[in-house]
Protein backbone atom coordinates (compact mmCIF):
# COMPACT_ATOMS: atom_id res chain seq x y z
CA UNK A 1 0.00 0.00 0.00
CA UNK A 2 1.00 3.53 -0.98
CA UNK A 3 0.55 6.41 1.35
CA UNK A 4 0.59 9.84 -0.13
CA UNK A 5 0.02 13.36 0.98
CA UNK A 6 -0.20 15.69 -2.19
CA UNK A 7 -0.10 19.31 -1.21
CA UNK A 8 -2.92 20.31 -3.94
CA UNK A 9 -6.32 18.72 -5.00
CA UNK A 10 -4.96 18.62 -8.88
CA UNK A 11 -1.66 16.39 -7.46
CA UNK A 12 -4.47 14.26 -5.87
CA UNK A 13 -6.81 13.91 -8.55
CA UNK A 14 -4.44 12.82 -10.76
CA UNK A 15 -2.76 10.03 -8.36
CA UNK A 16 -6.17 8.86 -7.58
CA UNK A 17 -6.79 8.90 -11.72
CA UNK A 18 -3.40 6.80 -12.63
CA UNK A 19 -3.89 4.16 -9.54
CA UNK A 20 -4.72 0.70 -11.16
CA UNK A 21 -5.42 -0.83 -8.23
CA UNK A 22 -7.98 0.41 -5.15
CA UNK A 23 -7.62 4.12 -4.26
CA UNK A 24 -9.31 5.88 -1.10
CA UNK A 25 -9.44 9.63 -0.18
CA UNK A 26 -8.56 9.64 3.52
CA UNK A 27 -9.43 13.09 5.15
CA UNK A 28 -10.70 12.00 8.45
CA UNK A 29 -10.12 8.46 8.10
CA UNK A 30 -13.19 7.36 10.84
CA UNK A 31 -14.40 5.26 7.91
CA UNK A 32 -11.88 4.04 5.96
CA UNK A 33 -9.43 3.45 8.51
CA UNK A 34 -12.20 0.98 10.50
CA UNK A 35 -12.91 -0.64 6.76
CA UNK A 36 -8.61 -0.74 6.45
CA UNK A 37 -8.44 -2.16 10.03
CA UNK A 38 -10.83 -4.82 9.55
CA UNK A 39 -9.52 -6.53 6.09
CA UNK A 40 -13.07 -5.12 4.23
CA UNK A 41 -10.50 -3.25 2.17
CA UNK A 42 -6.92 -3.53 1.00
CA UNK A 43 -6.11 -0.39 -0.70
CA UNK A 44 -3.40 0.08 -3.08
CA UNK A 45 -3.51 3.66 -3.08
CA UNK A 46 -4.50 6.13 0.22
CA UNK A 47 -4.57 9.83 -0.95
CA UNK A 48 -4.29 11.69 2.54
CA UNK A 49 -5.91 15.56 1.67
CA UNK A 50 -5.68 17.49 4.80
CA UNK A 51 -2.11 19.46 3.71
CA UNK A 52 -4.23 20.51 0.70
CA UNK A 53 -4.78 24.15 1.09
CA UNK A 54 -7.86 25.16 2.06
CA UNK A 55 -9.10 21.51 3.16
CA UNK A 56 -9.14 22.21 6.90
CA UNK A 57 -11.22 25.85 6.29
CA UNK A 58 -14.47 27.70 6.76
CA UNK A 59 -14.39 30.06 4.96
CA UNK A 60 -17.42 32.48 5.30
CA UNK A 61 -18.61 35.39 2.06
CA UNK A 62 -21.52 37.37 0.61
CA UNK A 63 -22.32 34.23 -0.79
CA UNK A 64 -22.33 31.55 2.11
CA UNK A 65 -20.14 29.17 4.01
CA UNK A 66 -17.26 27.18 1.82
CA UNK A 67 -16.84 24.09 4.34
CA UNK A 68 -13.46 22.52 3.43
CA UNK A 69 -13.45 18.33 2.53
CA UNK A 70 -11.22 17.30 6.08
CA UNK A 71 -12.84 20.21 8.32
CA UNK A 72 -13.72 18.25 11.26
CA UNK A 73 -17.21 17.73 12.98
CA UNK A 74 -15.74 19.29 16.06
CA UNK A 75 -14.55 22.74 13.97
CA UNK A 76 -18.13 23.26 12.47
CA UNK A 77 -19.23 22.72 16.01
CA UNK A 78 -16.97 25.67 17.23
CA UNK A 79 -17.91 28.13 14.16
CA UNK A 80 -20.21 30.70 16.09
CA UNK A 81 -21.16 32.23 12.29
CA UNK A 82 -22.01 28.73 10.92
CA UNK A 83 -23.70 27.25 14.32
CA UNK A 84 -25.82 30.63 13.70
CA UNK A 85 -26.59 30.61 10.38
CA UNK A 86 -27.19 26.50 9.74
CA UNK A 87 -27.90 25.03 13.45
CA UNK A 88 -29.61 22.16 11.56
CA UNK A 89 -26.65 21.43 9.80
CA UNK A 90 -24.32 21.65 12.32
CA UNK A 91 -26.01 19.27 15.03
CA UNK A 92 -26.40 17.02 12.43
CA UNK A 93 -22.89 16.53 12.12
CA UNK A 94 -21.98 16.46 15.77
CA UNK A 95 -24.16 13.68 16.00
CA UNK A 96 -21.36 11.41 14.18
CA UNK A 97 -19.76 9.11 16.72
CA UNK A 98 -18.71 10.07 19.44
CA UNK A 99 -16.26 13.17 21.07
CA UNK A 100 -13.00 11.51 19.83
CA UNK A 101 -14.47 10.72 16.22
CA UNK A 102 -15.80 14.20 16.10
CA UNK A 103 -12.07 15.56 16.29
CA UNK A 104 -11.68 13.83 12.88
CA UNK A 105 -14.36 12.67 11.32
CA UNK A 106 -15.76 14.99 8.34
CA UNK A 107 -19.11 16.03 6.71
CA UNK A 108 -17.36 15.43 3.01
CA UNK A 109 -16.56 12.14 4.00
CA UNK A 110 -19.91 11.22 5.65
CA UNK A 111 -21.39 11.97 2.52
CA UNK A 112 -19.08 10.22 0.01
CA UNK A 113 -19.47 7.07 2.73
CA UNK A 114 -23.02 6.84 1.19
CA UNK A 115 -24.65 5.21 4.34
CA UNK A 116 -28.25 6.17 4.06
CA UNK A 117 -28.75 6.66 7.60
CA UNK A 118 -25.68 9.39 7.54
CA UNK A 119 -26.31 12.14 9.80
CA UNK A 120 -25.30 15.13 7.84
CA UNK A 121 -26.68 14.34 4.63
CA UNK A 122 -30.51 14.90 5.11
CA UNK A 123 -29.88 18.54 7.03
CA UNK A 124 -27.34 19.36 4.00
CA UNK A 125 -29.78 18.54 1.18
CA UNK A 126 -32.40 20.02 3.26
CA UNK A 127 -29.98 23.14 3.45
CA UNK A 128 -29.84 22.76 -0.34
CA UNK A 129 -25.80 22.31 0.38
CA UNK A 130 -23.52 21.80 -3.02
CA UNK A 131 -20.38 19.83 -3.68
CA UNK A 132 -17.76 21.21 -5.25
CA UNK A 133 -15.56 18.45 -7.23
CA UNK A 134 -12.26 18.38 -8.61
CA UNK A 135 -11.13 15.79 -10.84
CA UNK A 136 -8.57 14.90 -13.85
CA UNK A 137 -11.11 17.50 -16.19
CA UNK A 138 -11.22 19.86 -14.13
CA UNK A 139 -13.95 20.86 -11.42
CA UNK A 140 -17.78 20.88 -11.38
CA UNK A 141 -20.13 21.82 -8.48
CA UNK A 142 -23.23 19.18 -7.78
CA UNK A 143 -26.39 19.28 -5.26
CA UNK A 144 -25.43 17.05 -2.35
CA UNK A 145 -28.05 14.50 -3.18
CA UNK A 146 -26.98 13.57 -6.14
CA UNK A 147 -23.69 12.40 -5.36
CA UNK A 148 -24.85 9.27 -2.77
CA UNK A 149 -26.41 6.73 -6.14
CA UNK A 150 -26.64 3.96 -3.65
CA UNK A 151 -25.67 1.87 -0.26
CA UNK A 152 -21.36 2.34 -0.25
CA UNK A 153 -21.84 4.02 -3.92
CA UNK A 154 -21.19 7.85 -5.52
CA UNK A 155 -21.75 9.67 -8.72
CA UNK A 156 -18.21 10.48 -8.31
CA UNK A 157 -15.81 9.33 -11.32
CA UNK A 158 -12.37 8.24 -11.21
CA UNK A 159 -10.07 10.73 -9.64
CA UNK A 160 -12.77 12.86 -8.39
CA UNK A 161 -12.65 14.53 -5.27
CA UNK A 162 -14.54 16.56 -3.05
CA UNK A 163 -13.09 20.01 -2.48
CA UNK A 164 -15.85 21.52 0.06
CA UNK A 165 -19.24 21.88 0.82
CA UNK A 166 -21.45 24.93 -0.22
CA UNK A 167 -24.42 26.16 1.93
CA UNK A 168 -25.92 29.25 0.41
CA UNK A 169 -26.19 32.80 2.64
CA UNK A 170 -29.02 32.66 5.16
CA UNK A 171 -31.88 34.94 4.03
CA UNK A 172 -33.71 36.82 6.82
CA UNK A 173 -36.33 34.62 8.78
CA UNK A 174 -34.81 31.27 8.10
CA UNK A 175 -34.36 28.38 10.19
CA UNK A 176 -33.44 24.58 9.67
CA UNK A 177 -33.75 21.70 11.99
CA UNK A 178 -32.26 18.45 12.19
CA UNK A 179 -34.06 15.09 13.92
CA UNK A 180 -33.28 11.57 14.12
CA UNK A 181 -34.76 7.85 16.02
CA UNK A 182 -32.26 6.09 17.40
CA UNK A 183 -32.62 2.60 19.74
CA UNK A 184 -29.82 4.07 22.16
CA UNK A 185 -29.66 7.71 23.60
CA UNK A 186 -26.86 8.71 21.71
CA UNK A 187 -23.32 7.12 19.45
CA UNK A 188 -25.54 5.18 17.18
CA UNK A 189 -27.01 4.64 13.82
CA UNK A 190 -30.28 6.31 12.84
CA UNK A 191 -33.14 4.30 12.10
CA UNK A 192 -35.10 7.26 10.77
CA UNK A 193 -33.34 10.65 10.08
CA UNK A 194 -34.96 13.92 9.19
CA UNK A 195 -33.91 17.43 8.25
CA UNK A 196 -36.03 20.87 7.48
CA UNK A 197 -35.31 23.95 6.07
CA UNK A 198 -37.65 26.95 5.88
CA UNK A 199 -38.09 30.81 4.82
CA UNK A 200 -40.88 32.48 6.62
CA UNK A 201 -42.50 35.85 5.34
CA UNK A 202 -43.21 38.68 7.09
CA UNK A 203 -46.90 37.28 8.69
CA UNK A 204 -44.90 33.89 9.28
CA UNK A 205 -46.07 31.93 6.39
CA UNK A 206 -43.44 29.53 4.71
CA UNK A 207 -42.64 31.43 1.59
CA UNK A 208 -39.70 28.05 0.78
CA UNK A 209 -39.04 25.01 1.77
CA UNK A 210 -36.83 21.78 1.73
CA UNK A 211 -37.54 18.41 3.46
CA UNK A 212 -35.00 15.35 3.38
CA UNK A 213 -35.20 11.93 4.76
CA UNK A 214 -32.46 9.48 5.91
CA UNK A 215 -32.25 5.95 6.81
CA UNK A 216 -35.61 5.29 4.71
CA UNK A 217 -34.58 4.90 1.11
CA UNK A 218 -31.50 3.54 -0.36
CA UNK A 219 -29.99 7.21 -0.83
CA UNK A 220 -31.11 9.99 1.51
CA UNK A 221 -34.68 11.34 -0.18
CA UNK A 222 -35.59 14.86 -0.85
CA UNK A 223 -39.57 15.26 -0.45
CA UNK A 224 -40.71 17.76 -2.50
CA UNK A 225 -44.81 17.22 -1.95
CA UNK A 226 -44.00 17.43 2.14
CA UNK A 227 -42.18 20.92 1.14
CA UNK A 228 -44.88 21.73 -1.07
CA UNK A 229 -47.31 21.24 1.92
CA UNK A 230 -45.88 23.46 4.07
CA UNK A 231 -45.36 26.28 1.50
CA UNK A 232 -48.24 29.19 1.71
CA UNK A 233 -49.17 28.31 5.45
CA UNK A 234 -48.48 29.09 8.89
CA UNK A 235 -47.72 25.58 9.30
CA UNK A 236 -51.17 24.87 11.22
CA UNK A 237 -52.30 21.37 12.06
CA UNK A 238 -53.48 20.60 8.24
CA UNK A 239 -49.83 21.26 6.91
CA UNK A 240 -47.80 19.74 9.33
CA UNK A 241 -50.60 16.50 8.72
CA UNK A 242 -50.05 16.59 5.25
CA UNK A 243 -46.82 17.28 5.62
CA UNK A 244 -46.06 14.13 7.32
CA UNK A 245 -48.10 11.80 5.34
CA UNK A 246 -46.00 13.43 2.50
CA UNK A 247 -43.01 12.07 4.14
CA UNK A 248 -44.50 8.89 5.10
CA UNK A 249 -45.28 8.22 1.63
CA UNK A 250 -41.90 8.68 0.45
CA UNK A 251 -40.43 6.10 2.47
CA UNK A 252 -38.90 2.64 1.03
CA UNK A 253 -37.15 1.30 3.37
CA UNK A 254 -36.18 -2.40 4.84
CA UNK A 255 -36.78 -4.17 7.57
CA UNK A 256 -33.41 -4.79 10.35
CA UNK A 257 -33.19 -5.29 13.63
CA UNK A 258 -33.27 -1.83 13.85
CA UNK A 259 -36.85 -1.48 12.94
CA UNK A 260 -39.42 -2.52 10.72
CA UNK A 261 -40.47 -1.18 7.49
CA UNK A 262 -44.13 -0.26 9.34
CA UNK A 263 -42.26 1.40 11.84
CA UNK A 264 -39.44 3.12 9.62
CA UNK A 265 -42.72 4.87 7.61
CA UNK A 266 -44.68 6.33 11.03
CA UNK A 267 -41.53 7.44 12.21
CA UNK A 268 -40.46 9.43 9.42
CA UNK A 269 -43.58 11.66 9.64
CA UNK A 270 -43.50 12.18 13.29
CA UNK A 271 -39.36 13.54 12.96
CA UNK A 272 -40.69 15.81 9.54
CA UNK A 273 -43.47 17.18 11.90
CA UNK A 274 -40.94 18.18 15.13
CA UNK A 275 -38.20 19.01 12.71
CA UNK A 276 -40.49 21.26 10.93
CA UNK A 277 -41.76 23.11 14.21
CA UNK A 278 -37.71 23.96 15.22
CA UNK A 279 -37.25 25.00 12.36
CA UNK A 280 -39.92 27.61 12.14
CA UNK A 281 -39.46 28.62 15.74
CA UNK A 282 -35.40 29.37 14.74
CA UNK A 283 -36.82 31.27 11.72
CA UNK A 284 -38.71 33.51 14.28
CA UNK A 285 -42.32 31.63 13.65
CA UNK A 286 -44.65 31.16 16.17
Amino acid sequence: MRYERPTTLKAAAQMLAKEKGQAFVLAGGTDLLVRLRTGFIEPDLVVDIKGVAGAKTIQKSASGFKIGAAVSGAELGEHAALKKAWPGVVEAANLIGSKQVQGRCTISGNLCNASPAADSVPALVAAGAKAVIVGPKGKRTVAVEEIPVGPGKTSLKKGEIIESIVLPARKPKSGDAYLRFIPRTEMDIAVVGCGVNVTLDGKGVVTKARVALGAVAPTVRLVPAAAKALIGTKMDKAALDAMAAACSAACSPIDDKRGTREFRIKVAGVLARRAALIARKRAGGR
